[in-house]
């Protein structure tokens, strides 16, 4: 993996230290594990959807948290050691993870689903209605002659 040194941006870009972070943190993120596979996908202008695969996991094991931007799933497995099943081959990864996805500013979590094996996170970005661009009513006053006086 290729590391790159970011420090003169942080330099350079006053005011951008948040961003500088997240650049940070995702060169640091750990890209090596696969586990478990991952689908992001735009379903329209401001709605999303995450989907992780997640075959084997029952809905008590998963847990979905949104915290400061940042989503978290996590899968904790419960222990089958007390299993009588005597395997010949198991190919079915039954570890715990931990997924972590950096959300932008309104981006909200709006439903989680599973269904197949895959767990469905909805997200739709919501911004604010200060923050939506809006029309200026443009009003005209009456000219007026000279010498009259405005009623």
């Amino acid at each position: 993996m290729r590391t790159f040194d970011l420090s003169p941006l942080h330099r350079s870009l006053v005011g951008f230290d948040r961003l500088a972070a997240q650049l940070d943190a995702a060169a640091r993120s750990e890209t090596a594990s696969g586990y478990p596979p991952y689908n992001i996908e735009r379903t329209s202008e401001n709605d999303y959807r995450i989907e992780i695969a997640v075959a084997g996991f029952k809905p008590e094991e998963l847990n979905v948290e949104v915290k400061e931007n940042l989503l978290t799933v996590t899968g904790r497995k419960a222990a089958n050691d007390g299993d009588a099943k005597q395997y010949l081959h198991r190919g079915l990864a039954e570890r715990n993870f931990e997924r972590k996805f950096q959300l932008t500013d309104y981006l909200v979590v709006v439903d989680a689903d599973l269904s197949n094996g895959l767990l469905s996170v909805a997200l739709k970005r919501e911004v604010p209605e200060a923050l939506k661009p809006r029309t200026v009513e443009i009003k005209s006053s009456p000219s007026l002659i000279e010498g009259e006086k405005a009623a």
